[in-house]
């Protein structure tokens, strides 16, 4: 009867429920008339009593529909519908004691009020009572999940009201880390410690626990949620009023914060019309063009309107990224844009690509970056990084390209590293072809560390703080130069434009960032704050973990001091000296020998004999704790 009942149109609930209050109203006359009738012993004619019953029934119906009493939907009935009862039942009292004053009943006030207090329990009672069968009518299915809730205050309290008519999820207990209301019952439902909630967690008797704490910090947040899900239950954290409003969640309380933000620099204005000149009209090839500066160079090239952008990447799905984001860009540019899957190790295949497309400029930005994934691959390092880079410079040089930029790394200037040796490996090979090249012009650009790319220590803090800690840091005195991804491409392309052959260009990125000064900004640019001695109450720990293996505590741009001045006063170019060519030959044969016997030893021997001020890392223990 009651699912029949439920599933009625509205029109009908309507109608059901208009009908039921009125007949409430003769049923509490009657009521009290009975009680106040028998207690004064009373003798009222019959038609003094009938009359009121008539008339007060039906002025009830429009008064009802006028109140709304019926439009209250049955399955929502909370608090604040009961005024709309409330004001039927005041109603009901004032034209009862009307009624009965015109009638001459003498009991006229008393049972008025009576009427309309007896109407209302009624009204209240009934309605109440179908609101709990509605809810409650799938209360013994399987399907309904037991939850906690956490936090007992005013926004648990709210959860509650709403889960009571929920009929998929059954609230069983509150939670809450507060020991004075661990005893207590709220809202009618008890509340529990959390070593309690573990208990109803194995037991089956909850299986899901919803935070309801929306004004707890997004850290203590995140902990909570991964303490709460090591107890083996579901844990769902409620966003609050507002960032429904708004359209947000809790992980967008965070401030994004800006690669500019962190440089602690002014940014270099590196806008020249020399780059435009140099690439408008060009047929330009970019290699590893899914990768951070690879993709960054392709939206800066595609701006400039060369004739034809081709992308080459061994990796299928950033070559697609990349594909897909420039092809409305290449066709609003009028640009043709082809994508060639390949490895730069290939030497056919870099040849046809090159002769394919014509190519006239190559900015070579593929190679392994990752420092410690490079030490523990020194093999494949090397076979990449350097070798890579020779093979397309050949194969540019084969070609007539005029110009061939080598993206390299402040890591390449006495390195520590392998990955940092390769690229230094390269640069002397780019400039030793260079000595034999009479129509390519060779040049390189060294970078400091790029932030927001892909080896960055940014989106590494980024996800520790988001997580809500700790940041892990390798030492508390490493520094790094940093430069914008923005900065980096720009300074690419400068390099093509201003290249006579075998330069070496680096940017003015003034004064290293010490990475804690940065982590620490990162955290508080985020509106959190960092936990320490000096203020225990903070949001985020920085933990020392030691250096890696190869890291240094500070890296160099320069390898000499040599420096002569560009058209633009924040580049500089380095006068280096390089390798001979019998050097250059004999290291690259013992490199390959080395590569091709699959000896790391042999290979890092040939690196420490060959490669200017390479040592290993000095881990400088000190501060590291």
């Amino acid at each position: 009867m009651l699912n029949f009942l439920a599933d009625q149109p509205r029109r009908i609930k309507h109608h059901i429920l208009l009908g039921i209050d009125v007949v409430l109203v003769p049923i509490s006359l009657a009521f009290s008339l009975l009680i106040l009738l028998d207690s004064a012993d009373a003798d009222v004619p019959n038609w003094l009593v009938a009359v009121p019953f008539v008339v007060l029934t039906l002025l009830s119906i429009p008064t009802f529909i006028y109140i709304g009493l019926n439009r209250i939907k049955l399955a929502a009935f909370e608090s604040h519908d009961m005024r709309r009862g409330a004001y039927a039942a005041l109603s009901v009292a004032v034209m009862a004691v009307g009624i009965n004053y015109l009638c001459g009943e003498k009991f006229s006030v008393a049972s008025g009020l009576l009427t309309g207090l007896v109407f209302l329990l009624l009204h209240l009672g009934i309605r109440t009572l179908g609101r709990n069968l509605l809810v409650n009518r799938k209360s013994g299915s399987e399907d309904r999940i037991p939850v906690a809730i956490y936090g007992a205050g005013s926004a648990g309290i709210q959860l509650l009201g709403a889960l009571r008519k929920d009929l998929q999820m059954q609230p069983a207990t509150f939670v809450d880390d507060n020991v004075t209301l661990q005893t207590m019952t709220v809202s009618g439902m008890g509340v529990c410690s959390r070593s309690d909630l573990k208990k109803m967690v194995e037991d089956g008797r909850v299986k899901r626990v919803l935070l309801a704490m929306p004004s707890t910090k997004e850290p203590k947040m995140r902990r909570l949620i991964q303490e709460l899900t090591g107890l083996g239950s579901e844990v769902h954290a409620l966003p609050t009023y507002s960032e429904l409003v708004e359209g947000t969640g809790l992980a967008s309380n965070l401030r994004p914060v800006t690669p500019e933000s962190l440089l602690g620099r002014d940014k270099v204005d590196l806008e020249t019309p020399e780059v435009a000149r140099a690439y408008a009209g060009r047929r330009i090839l970019i290699t590893g063009a899914g990768g951070s500066i690879g993709s960054e160079l392709c939206r800066q090239v595609i701006m400039c309107g060369p004739q034809r952008l081709t992308l080459i990447d061994h990796s299928e799905y950033a070559l697609y990224t990349i594909s897909r984001e420039l092809t409305p860009l290449a066709a609003l540019h009028g640009v043709e844009l082809v994508t060639r899957l390949g490895s730069v190790c290939d030497k056919d295949r870099m040849t046809n690509v090159i002769a394919e497309s014509e190519i006239d400029i190559v900015l070579f930005a593929a190679a392994y970056k990752h420092v410690p994934l490079v030490e523990d691959n020194e093999i494949e390092g090397l076979r990449n990084n350097l070798f890579g880079t020779l093979t397309t410079a050949e194969a540019a040089q084969e070609a007539g390209v005029e110009r061939f930029i080598l993206v390299s790394t402040d890591k390449a200037v006495r390195p520590t590293n392998i990955m940092g040796a390769s690229k230094r490996l390269s640069e002397l090979a780019i400039q030793d072809l260079q000595t034999r090249s009479q129509t390519t012009k060779f040049a390189m650009v060294r970078f400091g560390n790029v932030l927001g790319s892909s080896g960055s220590v940014i989106p590494l803090f980024q996800k520790q703080i988001a997580a809500g800690g700790p940041i892990t840091l390798t030492h508390n005195k490493i520094t790094r130069y940093f430069m914008t991804v923005s900065e980096a491409a720009r300074l690419v392309l400068l390099a093509g434009a201003y290249s006579t052959g075998g330069d070496v260009f680096v940017l003015d990125m003034g004064s290293p960032v010490n990475i804690r000064d940065l982590a620490r900004r990162m955290v508080e640019l985020t509106g959190l704050s960092v936990r320490d001695t000096t203020n225990q109450s903070g949001d985020i720990d920085i933990q020392i973990i030691g250096l890696r293996p190869g890291e240094k505590l500070y890296e160099e741009l320069l390898i000499g001091d040599n420096m002569l001045p560009t058209p633009h006063e924040k580049i500089m170019r380095a006068e280096e000296s390089g390798l001979s060519e019998i050097e250059m030959v004999r290291i690259l044969k013992q490199i390959r020998t080395a590569i091709s016997a699959n000896d790391p030893v042999a290979l890092r021997a040939v690196i420490e004999s060959n490669v200017d001020g390479f040592h290993i890392a000095d881990a400088e223990l000190d501060d590291v704790v």
